[in-house]
């Protein structure tokens, strides 16, 4: 669990360091959205979805109903790492478990 953590804060820290410059558009949040979309949806085949995607999610669809693209592709990028990085828990949980098995 501390590593999953651990990661997540390592690709959020590093979404913030690269965060565009330029104003993003309706087709950069589209793109972003569509991203964090196929991770949540991968997450969930995992059955590891977090509630904190869903949050993000929802946060980036409101900032672009509201015009706001920045926010929305930010948000959108935040749900993606978040996503990515339950997948990583997902993954090296499923064998981390026989190493915690008492024996």
């Amino acid at each position: 669990m501390r590593n999953a953590t651990l990661t997540s804060a390592l690709v959020l820290a590093l979404l913030a360091a690269t965060g565009a410059c330029a104003a993003s558009t309706e087709a950069d949040f589209k793109a972003a959205y569509a991203a964090a979309e196929i991770a949540n949806k991968e997450a969930g085949s995992l059955r590891n979805q977090w509630t904190t995607t869903a949050a993000m999610l929802t946060a980036s669809k409101k900032a672009a109903d509201a015009g706001d693209f920045d926010k929305a592709v930010a948000a959108a990028k935040e749900a993606e790492a978040l996503a990515k990085a339950s997948i990583f828990q997902a993954t090296s949980e499923k064998t981390r478990w026989r190493d915690m098995e008492i024996r």
